[in-house]
């Protein structure tokens, strides 16, 4: 057995024991109510295997993270398999120290899905080990993006903290407008990780029957000396294409639902590479993200937010309060250094300029200056409670934004990476 084969049953093994994880932390949070008999114990004892779980899983994950890199010759950090994977293991970490800190159980019940959910976005890129490019054959990539992600990672359980405090402290019997606003937005919040998992459901049961459909693109572009040039290319699609690529041909498509014919094709100005098939992608995460919501509200018969607030009843959402600022002003100076500081070195290095308005750096400095209105307003202005909930909320909103949306819909520089 080589290093790479190694490394695939670490993570395997990894990601069981975070779906283990989650298990226990589900049944010390939701079990409780059901336990007759002294249910702190109960809450403790469940939470206490969820955390040996997560810790067993983050050890197969830092197994998996360094025979990987011995495999492969250098840091598993350069693409977004590799990148999305490393996440995923810095928020296991950074759940585990603040956990450390202030025991609470209840934080791993909402972490530790986000970390199953990452790996299974990871799992829908290629895993293969790939030669690095000239520009990411750089010891400061290995710096510039581990303190990214890190700094990141602070972020998610911030996030994660905040969210939880507000389906605490909504109350969802509350039929004022204001009342019904916040009921809506929480909602919002929780539709949006229907969607991705939706997304990732699309992709794994398509790529699991196989379906394959092709198209032959003609990209006509004007070089420097206005002179026309006319490239075609193959485009090849995982998901059934509702979208066709812009002024293209269709080589080959399985049927799906009776539909034997892409229903439109994409705009004129989505005519850059795979432009259309990242359109038709957006498109199926909002189908499939839309039905699975869909299901899960006619199981349930009302609000996903309001199936979770009355297990959340005892909890003192004080204490996260305190929890997602303290992640956030731990994450914060860590992603300073390695978004912005090391990352303009690194790309002065590789790109020969400290700046250069890339779509990623871009929504990399909005996520700094976000996260600074936020430490800004939370010591300067007081903001505490749902308030400051929110914004650690759509804080990591833009970061998963600035992982996902500009990294596949956003054509630029970072687009070959997972940083």
């Amino acid at each position: 057995m080589n290093w790479l084969d190694i490394s695939s049953t670490a993570f395997q093994a990894a990601f069981y024991l975070y779906c283990a994880s989650f298990i226990c932390y589900a049944i010390a949070v939701a079990g409780k109510r059901w336990s007759n008999r002294k249910p702190e114990l109960h809450n403790r004892r469940w939470g206490r295997f969820g955390f040996i779980l997560a810790v067993a899983g983050w050890a197969c994950h830092l197994t998996f993270f360094f025979t990987r890199w011995k495999g492969g010759g250098h840091i598993p950090t350069s693409n977004m398999y590799e990148f999305m994977t490393f996440l995923a293991m810095a928020i296991v970490f950074a759940f585990i120290i603040v956990h450390l800190i202030y025991r609470n159980n209840l934080l791993g019940a909402f972490a530790i899905p986000l970390v199953i959910i990452i790996i299974a976005y990871a799992a829908v890129f290629p895993s293969e080990v790939q030669p690095l490019i000239p520009a990411l054959n750089n010891y400061w990539l290995k710096i510039h993006v581990t303190t990214a992600a890190t700094g990141e990672a602070f972020f998610a359980v911030g996030f994660a903290a905040a969210l939880v405090q507000l389906l605490r402290v909504i109350d969802f019997s509350r039929k004022d407008k204001a009342g019904r606003r916040e009921q809506k937005w929480v909602e919002f919040v929780l539709f949006f990780m229907v969607v991705i998992i939706g997304f990732l459901v699309s992709v794994f049961a398509f790529r699991g029957g196989g379906y394959e459909a092709k198209f032959q693109q003609e990209k006509v572009s004007i070089d420097q000396q206005g002179v026309q040039q006319s490239v075609t290319q193959t485009v090849v699609y995982g998901l059934p294409p509702i979208v066709a690529p812009y002024n293209s041909d269709k080589l080959s498509m399985q049927p799906y639902l009776g539909i034997k014919d892409p229903l439109f094709e994409a705009p004129s100005w989505m005519n850059g590479v795979n432009a259309g098939r990242k359109l038709n992608t957006v498109i199926w995460s909002l189908l499939s993200g839309a039905i699975l919501y869909g299901l899960l509200r006619l199981i349930a018969r009302k609000p996903i937010a309001a199936v979770i607030h009355p297990h959340l009843t005892d909890i003192d959402p004080e204490d996260l309060d305190e929890i997602s600022y303290r992640a956030i002003a731990i994450g914060f100076p860590i992603f300073t250094l390695g978004a912005l500081i090391f990352a303009m070195i690194w790309a002065q290095i590789a790109w020969s300029r400290f700046w250069g308005w890339d779509p990623k750096e871009v929504w990399a400095l909005i996520t700094w200056l976000f996260y600074s209105a936020y430490l800004h307003l939370r010591l300067s202005r007081g903001w505490q409670g749902t308030r400051s909930a929110w914004l650690a909320v759509i804080g990591f909103l833009v970061v998963l934004f600035t992982l996902i949306g500009v990294n596949l819909v956003i054509a630029g520089l970072h687009s070959y990476a997972g940083v």
